[in-house]
């Protein structure tokens, strides 16, 4: 597990943004079984999370013209207990740290996994959610 004082402000940058953090499986299980669409950012001490997923997610946000109604992060390596059981719902995709997910009414719908974040520029990855949230956001 990661110490505190290196995480948090990376959990931060997302929390002070509008995202809600989900810190246990049950949090998670009551999150994805409301109606809607909620957005899972798999957070990470990785450099390729700071320096384009984060900064990703947050540039789709604040330029979308349809937004999911939730915004949630849990952080892999620190919330445990969440990103394991969210990682159940992203099954068949194997563990991907960082990772970002839309749900609609509890179903996956769009995935964007490790590999599609590294190499790739915070803007490509907000185009990415955007065109997820055009389809799948009200």
């Amino acid at each position: 597990m990661y110490p505190e004082e290196i995480v948090i402000p990376m959990k931060e940058e997302l929390t002070e943004n509008g995202f809600t953090e989900l810190l246990t499986a049950e949090a998670v299980e009551n999150k994805l079984a409301e109606k809607g669409t909620t957005l899972v950012m798999i957070n990470s001490v990785c450099g390729c999370s700071a320096g384009t997923a984060r900064p990703g997610v947050l540039l789709a946000v604040a330029n979308a013209t349809k937004k999911p109604d939730h915004m949630t992060t849990s952080f892999a390596g620190f919330d445990i207990e969440a990103v394991k059981k969210l990682r159940e719902h992203l099954m068949p995709y194997p563990p991907s740290s960082p990772s970002i997910a839309l749900f609609k009414d509890g179903k996956l719908v769009h995935f964007i996994e490790r590999h599609n974040i590294e190499g790739r520029s915070a803007q490509m990855i907000a185009d990415n959610l955007n065109g997820a949230f055009e389809q799948y956001c009200n």
